[in-house]
């Protein structure tokens, strides 16, 4: 038997399955479940199974398992702490999600902003990563998600090295000329809180002599920098 591609499948067709799929979810989130487990979230199937069942729509397929995933945690009324979901399903499906629509937003988004900010350092970690290794993926587009991962490690996690492995992947990776200056400044300043003053020095004074730093303010900011690292290198030095 001849398998139709799905090219070759009715755009009608392709909608009623989506919506269908829609109403299931829906359905599905709003019943009144004996129980709602976060050790329930189940493993996402394969890539390839998905793309089959998007029927040619992986954009709106991304869009209703983003859905799924955010309707999860609100089954039978009872909304389920993030730091207790399961956290290498979650990547699964968000990695899912991001191969079917790599344009998308929103599932890293989540995952800085949400799933990423619970009182659990283990799974921060986690999220952080995965944050890292899809940014690699497309630095120009998802720098944000990176920036905001560098700033969750240093202050939050208080891991300077994880921070400053972020903050090197930021300024080498990205070239993005919509980013701002300070995602690009980040290691000198980190380096400093590591005490590796030296360095920051380095960095900083390099930073100013190329000629990078067009706006007025950013090397002003740069240079009061300098001199309180180059007074501490002088208090240590006494």
């Amino acid at each position: 038997m001849r398998v139709r591609p799905t090219r070759d499948v009715p755009a009608w067709v392709k909608l009623t399955a989506l919506v269908g799929l829609a109403v299931q979810i829906a359905w599905g989130s709003l019943q009144p479940a004996p129980r709602a487990m976060a050790e329930d979230l189940p493993q996402p199937p394969s890539v390839n199974v998905l793309r089959l069942a998007a029927l040619g729509e992986p954009i709106a397929a991304a869009k209703l398992l983003m859905l799924y995933i955010q309707a999860f945690d609100y089954r039978a009324g009872t909304r389920i702490p993030y730091r207790k979901l399961d956290y290498d399903a979650l990547i699964g499906w968000l990695g899912r999600i991001l191969n079917l629509d790599p344009a998308g937003q929103y599932p890293l988004w989540s995952a800085a902003r949400l799933y990423a900010e619970v009182p659990d350092p283990d799974r921060q970690r986690k999220m952080l990563n995965f944050i890292y290794r899809e940014y690699l993926a497309d630095p120009n587009r998802r720098w944000p998600w990176l920036a905001h991962a560098t700033i969750i490690a240093k202050h939050e996690l208080k891991d300077l090295p994880l921070a400053r492995k972020y903050a090197v992947a930021l300024q080498k990776h990205t070239t993005d000329p919509n980013a701002p200056l300070w995602v690009k400044q980040m290691e000198p300043f980190i380096l400093a809180d590591m005490g590796e003053l030296e360095q920051a020095r380095i960095l900083i004074g390099g930073l100013i002599a190329s000629g990078q730093v067009k706006d007025r303010r950013d090397a002003e900011l740069l240079k009061r920098r300098l001199e309180e690292i180059e007074e501490r290198l002088k208090k240590a030095k006494r």
